[in-house]
């Protein structure tokens, strides 16, 4: 079984994907827009302007993130997640942390904590909360 992350947003979407090509190097596997359906939307769905991403993937190391635009009226406020960035050390944690914090709002500083040599929270400017880590060294963890 496996979870997977699905961004909606409300007509931003390739634009998001760009951003996050260039921001953490992510690779757009896949985009179809609503124009290029073999099937016409279901009568009771809200109609999405043809330009919309109706389906997008996006390559990001390991993991694949997926996305399209929501079509329907009215903002979605929800916040409850986080996407969280695994880095290799924290010269990769800054740069990837500058490049996503442009235009958004960081929300706890990239630093060293307890648990982490380098750790910072924000929300990009596309609305998107992000954690960016770099692991802590496991030598010596549970050791009696």
């Amino acid at each position: 079984m496996q979870v997977q992350t699905y961004l909606l947003f409300q007509g931003r979407c390739e634009e998001a994907l760009n951003f996050y090509r260039d921001a953490i190097g992510a690779t757009i596997q896949a985009l179809m827009r609503y124009s290029e359906s073999p099937e016409p939307p279901p009568p009771e769905c809200t109609p999405a302007r043809p330009d919309m991403v109706m389906h997008a993937s996006l390559q990001v190391g390991d993991s694949q993130i997926m996305a399209s635009d929501d079509p329907s009226p009215g903002p979605r406020p929800f916040s409850g997640f986080s996407l969280t960035l695994s880095c290799a050390d924290a010269a990769e944690a800054r740069k990837h942390f500058d490049a996503l914090s442009a235009q958004g709002e960081v929300t706890m500083p990239l630093g060293p904590t307890f648990f982490s040599p380098s750790f910072g929270m924000l929300k990009d400017r596309f609305g998107v909360h992000w954690m960016l880590m770099v692991a802590q060294e496991q030598a010596g963890c549970g050791a009696t």
